[in-house]
């Protein structure tokens, strides 16, 4: 298993980043939105704590910025009906301390905000996961407000009525382009993005 990826970013788009290691070997991972927002630019260099998933039909690395953030994901996924998909949507609508923090307080109204979670599927995730993430739902200090932003963006724009996917993808095509000074910039760009 593929546990840690460093090497340089090659690109980067909406959905998932390709690492070039000093081996000249390329891997191809998808990435939650608050994990993208942390990435440099093309050129730049990268560590990243990774999951491979292999299903029937697919064989797909997922990255993360630190373990606790993969744990998390590995958590998700032992839950019924939630697969890879839906547990990066699931980090891409939260940070990992929050989402687990919704889990473990059974929250559903926080959960419903993800696309493809209504109340019975919240419930239900809510109900198999929150003592098996209990352990992760602590708070870790937000540095400059860079772990929130993008989080913040996708809120702002669902407020505003976008659907989140809508929401999801235009900031993730603005942080193609590097990440913006402030949240109000990530959102104006956004807007203009959809």
């Amino acid at each position: 298993m593929i546990s840690r990826l460093q090497g340089k970013i090659l690109s980067r788009d909406a959905a998932c980043v390709e690492v070039e290691t000093s081996g000249g070997v390329v891997y191809e991972v998808e990435v939650p939105i608050t994990v993208l927002q942390g990435l440099p630019s093309p050129g730049g260099s990268v560590e990243l704590r990774t999951l491979q998933v292999v299903t029937e039909n697919s064989i797909a690395l997922y990255g993360f910025s630190n373990a606790h953030e993969r744990l998390l994901f590995q958590r998700l996924l032992t839950a019924t009906g939630v697969g890879a998909k839906l547990a990066l949507a699931m980090m891409s609508t939260y940070s990992a301390e929050r989402l687990a923090r919704a889990l473990v307080e059974k929250d559903s109204t926080a959960l419903q905000q993800v696309s493809g979670i209504g109340k019975k599927k919240a419930e239900k995730i809510a109900l198999d996961l929150a003592d098996k993430v209990a352990d992760l739902a602590i708070v870790t200090p937000v540095v400059d407000g860079v772990t929130g932003g993008a989080q913040d963006a996708v809120q702002a724009l669902v407020n505003l009525g976008y659907s989140f996917s809508v929401a999801d993808t235009a900031v993730r095509a603005v942080l193609e382009d590097g990440v913006p000074d402030s949240t109000e910039e990530l959102v104006r760009r956004a807007l203009s993005a959809t």
